[in-house]
């Protein structure tokens, strides 16, 4: 059996008048993050890691902000798309393991929501998927509360 391994990393400022969505999920909060899709830090991490995984690039390769069909488009159509590419190339997920890493709002209680929009979309068990949540003690630009960012770990093998 061939395993590979990919990382993936995310990150985007707050603007006002966007709605916040982390993993599928709208999050209430006085701003969102910025970016031609739904800015979804979660998903983007979890979208590279998969790309790395099965060596197809990043996000920006395969849904490249110059493109308008991406304009807006919801991260789990994006996600989707890349699990069609995971699936075509005969690979399977074995697990990811995830941080969402900002100091407001707090996104504990919504945790569980996003496994079930991410697990849901790529056709996994739901306890393959691990998701975290950290902040950065006021550090930082995400201390400062300017931004959020992500990082996914996924492990795939041949199917």
């Amino acid at each position: 059996m061939s395993i590979s391994i990919g990382i993936g990393y995310d990150t985007h400022r707050f603007v006002e008048n966007r709605k916040l969505i982390i993993g599928g999920v709208e999050i209430k909060n006085n701003f969102g993050l910025l970016g031609h899709s739904d800015a979804d830090v979660l998903t983007h991490a979890i979208i590279d890691s998969i790309l790395g995984a099965i060596a197809e690039g990043d996000i920006g390769k395969n849904f490249p902000d110059s493109d308008y069909k991406f304009k807006n488009i919801s991260s789990l159509k994006l996600l989707d798309f890349t699990n069609r590419i995971l699936i075509e190339k005969k690979f399977r997920i074995n697990n990811i393991d995830s941080v969402v890493i900002l100091d407001k709002p707090k996104i504990s209680s919504y945790i569980d929501s996003m496994k079930k929009n991410i697990s849901s979309v790529l056709k996994i068990n739901i306890n393959a998927l691990n998701i975290k949540a950290t902040t950065q003690e006021g550090l930082g630009f995400i201390g400062k509360n300017l931004g959020a960012s992500a990082q996914a770990i996924c492990c795939v093998s041949r199917s």
